[in-house]
C-alpha cells in the first residue's frame, strides 16, 4: 500500500475535506484529491462520498481511517523519537473525563502530570457523555461504569461507592415518614421514590420526597450541606464532610459499585503518551480506594 497516499487519506477524513486539510497542511488541494484517488484506484473501493458541498466517508472509508490513523501517528512518534536520540513521552494527549472527577481532581493531577513530563502536550475535556475516541481524536477517556465495547480496552484505577448522607439536623426518618431529597438530574417523580440502604442496625428503606433536582453532584453535596435534605453520594465526595460531622452517613446504598475506567482503542499500537499517563493515575491511586479521591477535593 502507497504510505503517502494513505497519511493524505487521513489528513482529508481527520480534517473533513480537501479544502480543509489542504489549508491546515499547506498541501496543494488538487494534489490531495489525486492522491485520495490513485488509493481508491489501488484499492478497488470508494472511500469517500463526494457531495455539491460535502464530503462524506464511506462505510469502508471509515473502517480504513479507524484502523491506520493511530498507526501512522504511532509511526510519527516512533520516527520523531529516534530522530531525537530517545524514547522520552512527548507530543499531544488527548483525555476525556466525567464531571465529578474532573472537578475533583483533574486539575491537580493535571498540573502535576504537566511537571513530570514537559514535552507532553495535555488536553483534557470534560463531559459526561459517551464520546466516540477515533472519530474525536481522544487518545484515553475516564469513564464510570462504562458499557462494553469491542473497541476499546482499558482498566480499573479507582472505586467508590455511594452512601445516603444528611446534614445532623436532618435525622433518620421514623417509621412510614418521608424524608426530604435532593436528587441527581431527572427532574421530579410523580410518585416519591424509595431508598435501600444498610444502617448499623440493619436494612433500611425510606420513602423520600425530591424538593431539589440539580445536574450536578457537587451541587448536590452543598444543598445537602445546607440541610435541605438527604442525598445518596459517592463516599469520595463526602469523606471529609462525614469527618468533620458536617454531614452524617444513614448507611452504605445496595447496589452495583462505582468504577473508574480509563480507556483507549484497541485496535492501536499503545502509545509512550498513554502508557505514561495510565502509569500516572496508578501512582496517584495505588490503591484505588475512594479515600485517594477525598485527598483531592477541597
Amino acid at each position: 500500500m502507497d504510505l503517502p497516499a494513505l497519511a493524505d487519506f487521513n489528513l482529508v477524513a481527520r480534517h473533513g475535506g480537501f479544502g480543509r486539510a489542504a489549508r491546515e497542511s499547506g498541501r496543494p488541494k488538487a494534489t490531495l484529491s489525486r492522491r485520495v484517488s490513485d488509493l481508491e484506484s489501488g484499492l478497488n473501493l470508494r472511500l469517500f462520498e463526494r457531495g455539491a458541498r460535502v464530503l462524506k466517508l464511506t462505510e469502508e472509508g471509515r473502517a480504513l481511517y479507524e484502523r491506520t490513523s493511530v498507526l501512522l501517528a504511532e509511526i510519527d512518534e516512533t520516527a520523531a523519537a529516534i530522530a531525537s536520540g530517545g524514547e522520552t513521552p512527548r507530543g499531544s494527549l488527548r483525555v476525556s473525563a466525567p464531571l465529578l472527577f474532573s472537578q475533583a481532581a483533574m486539575g491537580k493531577l493535571a498540573a502535576r502530570f504537566a511537571s513530570m513530563h514537559p514535552l507532553i502536550r495535555l488536553e483534557v475535556t470534560t463531559e459526561d457523555r459517551a464520546v466516540d475516541m477515533v472519530e474525536e481524536g481522544y487518545d484515553l477517556v475516564i469513564r464510570v461504569n462504562p458499557h462494553p465495547d469491542a473497541r476499546l480496552v482499558g482498566r480499573i484505577f479507582m472505586r467508590d461507592r455511594l452512601v445516603v448522607v444528611a446534614s445532623p439536623q436532618l435525622k433518620p426518618p421514623a417509621r412510614k415518614a418521608t424524608v426530604p431529597a435532593v436528587m441527581r438530574g431527572g427532574g421530579f417523580d410523580a410518585a416519591a421514590p424509595s431508598w435501600e440502604y444498610t444502617a448499623k442496625t440493619g436494612k433500611k428503606r425510606i420513602t423520600v420526597e425530591p424538593v431539589l433536582s440539580l445536574s450536578s453532584l457537587v451541587m448536590v453535596r452543598d444543598a445537602v450541606r445546607a440541610g435541605v435534605g438527604a442525598a445518596r453520594l459517592p463516599v469520595s465526595l463526602v469523606t471529609k464532610d462525614l469527618a468533620t460531622g458536617r454531614l452524617v452517613c444513614w448507611g452504605d446504598v445496595e447496589g452495583p459499585e462505582i468504577a473508574l475506567w480509563a480507556l483507549y482503542p484497541s485496535r492501536r499500537l499503545l502509545s509512550n503518551r498513554v502508557s505514561t499517563f495510565l502509569e500516572f493515575l496508578k501512582e496517584a491511586f495505588p490503591l484505588g480506594s475512594p479515600e485517594e479521591l477525598a485527598a483531592f477535593i477541597d
